[in-house]
């Protein structure tokens, strides 16, 4: 299971959340019409293929119109995913009123990306937003037919794919879980066996559609799982109880617009322009970047930041990139540990050919992977390569003296980054170099045998006591977390670098 596990996070590493979004959102069109040929669905293929057509057309359009009059270059493929969406949550139909209605969602979820906007980051769901605007005016309501049993063969295993590569499992599962219960309980009470009442809204209402494509979109999300947990279930309330206020009544889009206004109060609200510094080689295989923020950036030791870098190659995984920072909160510049061995994708070649004074976009802040608030609780971080990197925001601010112990596993001494900043950490650093060179003095020297978890319990011989942290590749991910909790590790916290 850990193998294949490896293998899908590696595979699914090849691409970005927006870009696989994409592409499922893309298999579903497809397959929605095929099912409309076989008789699964009665829409009509000549009104799909219009209602396609025109929710991707006018989407991109106004995007790109409204990215001139604001004077910022406008993010395609985010416009795209808007206008997959929004050709699932309204009714594919040639009439003129219909699709008017429709042409003016797609206009309005463009036009929410830069007025409901917050420096530089939208707020709301563009999509929600879109479809709920619509819905004020009579001309169109949504009705998310993609809530359909004939969808769920490929529904649900494209959501659990999205889920996976997004780590928004749990929160997916406390929405729906949430939702589930409430609106089952209702129809229970009318009436319907439980197996009935469970099965409605799961398979005849948008649950699965709204957890997994739009509940999850990274720019609409607190930074920290316990918020997004408890979005999830404030979100899933607002969705499944009934209302009715006069002018508005409960529906997905405005339970979505409203979690997105609780999250917005949450997080670090708005983009930050990233003013470049320089670069220094770590080690040959890894390069340090430093970026002065044009206003206070707030993040804790550990967590990551997304960085917005524009480049005309192609390589399947879009513009938008998460880099750990490695350097400690409150410092006057944001460092990043890079993994730059040939051959470069394209975002990494933009990265590396930025020039001092050059400015990029930081999207958004997030990430739990954090230490303990106890500081006298001890910790064991385990580092393969170039996880490294948010273990040295960790200790550039380990100030309170924790009893911090760092393995650190890398190919061979020239590629073990930031010894200064090891060596002044205080923490006790035990490497094993796989090609049998020595450590530094201050290190403890590992060995060049396989950390197994027989190994690893003679290296920290209090692995019980600690809580254990490891970040590198997923597959080392994978291995190293199995072998602590096998060493009698009681908390194994992860963080994996999917590529970039």
């Amino acid at each position: 299971m850990n193998a294949l596990t490896s293998r899908l996070d590696t595979w699914l590493g090849r691409f970005t959340m927006y870009r696989l979004i994409f592409w499922v959102l893309l298999v579903l069109v497809v397959y929605s019409m095929v099912l409309n040929a076989l008789g699964w669905l009665t829409f009509g293929l000549p009104e799909m293929a219009v209602h396609l057509l025109l929710c991707l057309g006018v989407t991109y359009v106004s995007n790109r119109l409204l990215g001139l009059v604001f004077g910022l270059r406008p993010h395609s493929e985010s416009s795209l995913i808007t206008g997959l969406l929004l050709y699932f949550l309204f009714w594919p139909s040639l009439a003129t009123t219909d699709m008017a209605g429709v042409a003016l969602a797609c206009v309005m979820a463009s036009v929410s990306k830069y007025a409901l906007a917050f420096r530089g980051r939208h707020i709301f769901n563009p999509a929600a937003a879109g479809a709920f605007i619509t819905g004020l005016t009579g001309l169109n309501i949504a009705t998310w037919w993609a809530a359909t049993p004939a969808m769920l063969w490929l529904l649900l295993p494209g959501v659990a794919l999205v889920l996976h590569r997004t780590r928004k499992k749990l929160m997916a599962l406390v929405f729906l879980v949430v939702a589930t219960s409430i609106i089952s309980t209702e129809l229970v009470s009318r009436g319907m066996t439980l197996g009935q009442g469970l099965w409605q809204p799961l398979a005849q209402r948008p649950l699965l559609f709204f957890a997994g494509f739009m509940l999850v979109e990274p720019l609409t999300l607190p930074p920290r799982r316990w918020q997004q947990l408890g979005l999830a279930a404030v979100v899933g309330i607002v969705f499944a109880v009934p209302y009715n206020l006069g002018v508005v009544a409960n529906s997905p889009e405005l339970a979505l617009l409203f979690g997105n206004l609780l999250a917005f109060l949450m997080g670090q609200r708005g983009r930050v322009q990233l003013i470049f510094r320089g670069s220094r080689a770590l080690t040959p295989a890894t390069t340090e970047f430093t970026f002065e923020p044009a206003r206070p950036v707030r993040f804790s030791p550990g967590q990551f930041m997304e960085l917005n870098l524009p480049h005309s190659g192609f390589d399947g995984k879009g513009r938008r990139r998460v880099f750990s920072i490695s350097s400690a909160p409150g410092a006057p510049e944001i460092t990043f540990g890079v993994g730059t061995t040939e051959p470069l994708s394209p975002a990494k070649r933009a990265l590396s050919a930025l020039r001092p004074g050059d400015s990029i976009s930081a999207t958004a802040v997030g990430g739990d992977f954090l230490l303990p608030r106890d500081a006298a609780k001890p910790v064991l971080l385990i580092a393969a390569g170039i996880g490294i990197t948010p273990f040295l925001s960790h200790l550039a601010s380990n100030h309170s003296g924790r009893d911090i112990v760092l393995l650190y596993l890398a190919p061979g001494r020239e590629e073990l980054a930031g010894v200064e900043q090891l060596r002044a950490s205080g923490a006790k650093v035990i490497a094993r170099l796989a090609d049998g060179s020595t450590p530094p003095e201050f290190m403890l020297d590992a060995g060049t045998a396989r950390i197994d978890s027989t190994r690893l319990a003679e290296l920290v011989p209090d692995i019980r006591d600690r809580a254990v942290y490891v970040s590198g590749s997923p597959a080392n991910v994978v291995a190293l977390r199995a072998t602590a909790r096998t060493a009698g590790a009681a908390q194994v916290h992860v963080d994996s670098f999917a590529g970039y």
